[in-house]
């Protein structure tokens, strides 16, 4: 069964709170093996090898953070200190600095890394209305934490799954455009664009998006049962939105045809 992304670094933030750097790096190493990290799980995990020791992997995967985003202040922060320990002093106080300046740069009226931590908690509390049935009160805490972290992508992409779920196609389209312009090697995401596409009524684009997915990652049981459908006739079967916590599972049957179109001539 394929895993989401989003799972496995879920877990490896458990096993690091547990203190189980090893177990956190094992995790986050198959999702960035497979291309699907965000700078998060990225700063994780050189956050991980920093902690067991090994200097050189920390470093490595705090630039692969960085990469993915230059405002990223923990990330900065601990590059520098890995580059303190590698004996790279000049290095480390101008990585020091950067993150200064980073850190004074407003959002929203809130210094970066307040407003970092203010995203989080509102996507927490997004967490806790989904959890409860709150379904529009979850989307409009996400959308008040991309208000104050845009560059979030992994929270971008919770947003855009639950906007499916809501029957909101075009919106959930627009998240996941953004989401496959900055990441174009997260085919988590790009598969997710095609579904909104789809319930959206651009029966095109959706093909265009699959084959493409099918051609990066042929092994994806999801990419294949969605072309599939596009194949049928002009009847053909409704696609059940995966829910917003899922792993984005092929189309399926809904007795109810609530969930999906059908496909255009």
């Amino acid at each position: 069964m394929d895993v989401s992304a989003e799972h496995l670094v879920e877990q490896a933030r458990e096993r690091f709170q547990l203190q189980d750097y090893y177990g956190a790096i094992h995790l986050l190493e198959e999702v960035v093996t497979a291309g699907r990290a965000f700078a998060d799980a990225h700063h994780m995990l050189g956050l991980s090898y920093s902690l067991v020791g090994q200097q050189d992997q920390a470093l490595a995967q705090l630039d692969r953070a960085l990469a993915l985003n230059p405002h990223y202040v923990e990330a900065l922060v601990h590059r520098a200190i890995v580059l303190n320990e590698l004996g790279r002093e000049t290095e480390a106080d101008a990585a020091f600095r950067r993150a200064a300046q980073v850190g004074g740069e407003p959002r929203q009226g809130f210094a970066a890394h307040v407003a970092a931590k203010l995203a989080n908690q509102h996507a927490a509390l997004g967490d806790a209305y989904l959890g409860a049935g709150g379904l529009p009160q979850a989307i409009g805490e996400y959308q008040e934490a991309l208000t104050l972290g845009p560059a979030f992508h992994d929270l971008r992409y919770k947003l855009g799954r639950m906007l499916l779920e809501a029957g909101r196609a075009l919106d959930a389209r627009e998240h996941f455009e953004i989401i496959v312009r900055a990441r174009p090697a997260y085919l988590d995401a790009a598969a997710m664009l095609g579904l909104a596409c789809y319930l959206a009524g651009d029966g095109l684009a959706a093909k265009a998006v699959w084959e493409e997915c099918r051609e990066r990652r042929p092994e994806d049981p999801r990419v294949e049962a969605y072309l599939a459908m596009l194949a049928r006739n002009d009847d053909a079967v409704p696609v059940a939105v995966p829910a917003s916590g899922g792993d984005g599972d092929p189309p399926s049957r809904h007795p109810s045809g609530r969930s999906g179109r059908k496909k255009k001539s």
